[in-house]
């Protein structure tokens, strides 16, 4: 396997608070942070990690991402790696393991999870949807 696995927001979060190693790296973009909220952490005592895996609005690759984790995170901690849905969290969970990380794991089902029957986010699967803790800047 090219990263250690997929994790529910809820097998992430029981991680987040039980292991005072794990670290929670968000990948979305500055706008989704801003404008859809982030995950909560301060019941674990953590700062969630926020790093862009692409860049808003042209959705071009950050060249700098490993280097701009590697600043904050160390090669050894339990890497959780989080974006709107699941896909892009695997890619940053792949190149994070390929740059020496020992273990991340790809949130499956990101922050908002799947469209809905509405085509809307946010209400089928994901973070926001399990009810775990989350606020907008």
């Amino acid at each position: 396997m090219t990263y250690a696995g997929d994790k529910s927001v809820e097998e992430t979060w029981r991680a987040l608070r039980e292991d005072s190693s794990a670290v929670l790296v968000d990948v979305r973009t500055r706008a989704e942070w801003n404008f859809v909220g982030v995950p909560d952490l301060r019941e674990t005592g953590k700062e969630l990690v926020t790093v862009e895996w692409q860049g808003f609005p042209d959705s071009t690759r950050n060249a700098d991402f490993v280097a701009e984790v590697q600043q904050q995170v160390r090669p050894d901690q339990k890497v959780f790696l989080l974006c709107r849905s699941g896909a892009r969290s695997r890619a940053a969970a792949i190149a994070l393991t390929a740059a020496g990380f020992a273990a991340c794991f790809n949130v499956a089902g990101g922050f908002e999870g799947d469209l809905d029957a509405q085509k809307h986010r946010g209400a089928s699967g994901g973070w926001k949807a399990a009810g775990l803790p989350w606020i907008q800047f």
